[in-house]
């Protein structure tokens, strides 16, 4: 989602840090291709995936038919953009052979020094950090491993540049919002009645860079409540960084019961566009951020808590 969202809305976003990703329109509105070309389906025996399958060549000119059509942003916006990647050795649901292919995919729009890609960790399919966590080379919930690797830490200061030390304690606040001011009936759509603000003390006022922060499947609250949110590593940063953490959440519906984000069109044919209805939602709360109002105007039914 992270990758879609950039690429879409290239002249909004500054980069993207990418865990175990793949190329724009990887799946091409198929759940088969989703799941035999762009990850692996955790219920065959085998794995499908192949170095090169995800079709790079195709990938890219499909972005710049719809970059022509102008339902995503301009391409030429990316070239500006940082990128940080990570692929575990270990990873066992979206292969190295994947996050390969996304380099390759990067590379036609970003020059290389510009990219940063850590691919030599001994990491199963999780965010790795260096502090909380199942073992680095487990898979399953929370999909949260302790790698002694601070993923977030990483990618943010590629993106942004060097950062202040992170925060031994939290000073910060969360914030519960009502999901439903940004997608009229969210769980009908895949995603959460709430979503969730992190806020530094010294951006109450605002002038804050934002980061937003895309869970993986089954990292939905209702699976495992906001230990996402609380536990992947990006609020120690925030506090000493000036940057707010929007963290949007989605939910399971029966054609997604992994709650994962749709990448497939599993709600939205238009899912990697920018009229999509996921991509327009997260949209709407990143200007609502960014419209020079205090934090506050981000808050569940009127109530900060």
């Amino acid at each position: 989602m992270a990758v879609q969202f950039e690429v879409a809305y290239s002249r909004t976003v500054m980069g993207a840090g990418v865990i175990a990703g793949g190329p724009y329109f990887c799946a091409q509105g198929s759940v088969y291709i989703a799941t035999t070309r762009c990850s692996c389906n955790e219920e065959l025996l085998a794995c499908r995936v192949r170095p090169g399958g995800t079709r790079v060549p195709e990938l890219i000119a499909l972005t710049d038919w719809f970059a022509a059509s102008q339902t995503i942003d301009p391409t030429s916006a990316l070239a500006s953009h940082r990128v940080w990647m990570f692929s575990g050795t270990l990873d066992s649901l979206v292969p190295q052979a994947v996050g390969n292919d996304l380099l390759t995919y990067y590379r036609h729009y970003i020059d290389a020094n510009r990219i940063s890609y850590k691919r030599n960790l001994a990491a199963e399919h999780a965010m790795p950090t260096d502090s909380y966590g199942n073992p680095c080379s487990a898979l399953g919930t929370p999909y949260i491993n302790h790698c002694n690797y601070d993923a977030a830490g990483e990618l943010l200061s590629w993106i942004y540049g060097p950062l202040a030390a992170r925060a031994s304690t939290l000073s910060g606040r969360f914030i519960a919002f009502d999901q439903s001011e940004f997608i009229a009936l969210p769980t009908w759509h895949g995603m959460a009645d709430l979503g969730y603000l992190y806020i530094p003390p010294s951006c109450e006022g605002g002038g804050c860079r934002l980061h937003v922060a895309f869970h993986g499947c089954q990292q939905n609250p209702d699976n495992i409540g906001t230990l996402f949110v609380r536990r992947a590593g990006y609020n120690a940063w925030a506090d000493n960084n000036k940057l707010l953490i929007l963290y949007p959440q989605t939910s399971a519906t029966f054609y997604n019961p992994k709650a994962c984000w749709d990448w497939w069109a599993h709600d939205d044919t238009r899912y990697a566009q920018k009229a999509g209805r996921q991509m327009a939602a997260v949209k709407r709360m990143v200007d609502r951020l960014s419209d020079g109002g205090a934090v506050a105007l981000i808050c569940h039914r009127g109530r900060c808590t």
